[in-house]
């Protein structure tokens, strides 16, 4: 005869509490039961530390500019709210000078923070077709293509290599590259010191 028990674990119930799809009837059931048996809240602990374990093994690291572009947004989100106006940006080109961007690089803090291990970015400027920033890339930025707006930026501080299709393009500073289309490509950081520029993206 079946232990009424091992029928319960291993109905499923427990994972799909654990996941949360019950609904508030059947959660409070498996809670009324973990409580009157042992050996269902053990059960209800292996399958946590299970799923957890699982979620762990095939966790998926965001992109290193992801995660900066998130950040970027949400500290640039807070500087309007506290106050700093919208600027309008000057649109990167091939005539643009550093110095046409001096406003925002003198600003102290618009500044590196110690202990960036890859990249960090400030943005300066947004509009729906152009978002403006101020980028620091410490080693590399790894393959990128885009279909749907223009990558353009001025390198302000250190050198890069930009590996553009099959073409090296080797910049330092006050020099300007436009990314082309659906073009695969990557940057190499080349100096001891960050690779500091000012990038634009620009909606087709």
């Amino acid at each position: 005869m079946t232990n009424p028990i091992t029928e319960y674990t291993e109905s499923g119930i427990l994972e799909l509490y654990i996941l949360g799809e019950l609904t508030p009837a059947e959660a409070e059931e498996v809670e009324q039961m973990a409580t009157q048996h042992p050996a269902i809240r053990q059960e209800l602990e292996v399958i946590q530390e299970n799923l957890a374990q699982y979620a762990l093994a095939h966790a998926v690291a965001p992109p290193a500019l992801a995660k900066s572009l998130f950040l970027a947004t949400v500290d640039y989100l807070e500087r309007l709210k506290n106050g700093e106006p919208a600027a309008t940006i000057p649109l990167l080109n091939e005539h643009s000078r550093v110095t046409d961007y001096a406003e925002w690089l003198n600003r102290p803090d618009l500044t590196l923070p110690p202990g960036v291990k890859d990249l960090h970015i400030k943005i300066i400027g947004y509009t729906p077709e152009v978002t403006t920033a101020i980028a620091w890339l410490i080693d590399e930025a790894t393959n990128e293509v885009h279909h749907n707006e223009y990558e353009r930026f001025l390198v302000v501080e250190g050198t890069c290599t930009v590996t553009s299709g099959p073409d090296l393009i080797y910049l330092k500073p006050g020099d300007y590259y436009a990314v082309p289309l659906h073009t695969p490509h990557a940057i190499e950081v080349t100096s001891e010191v960050p690779c500091k520029v000012v990038i634009q993206r620009v909606a087709v």
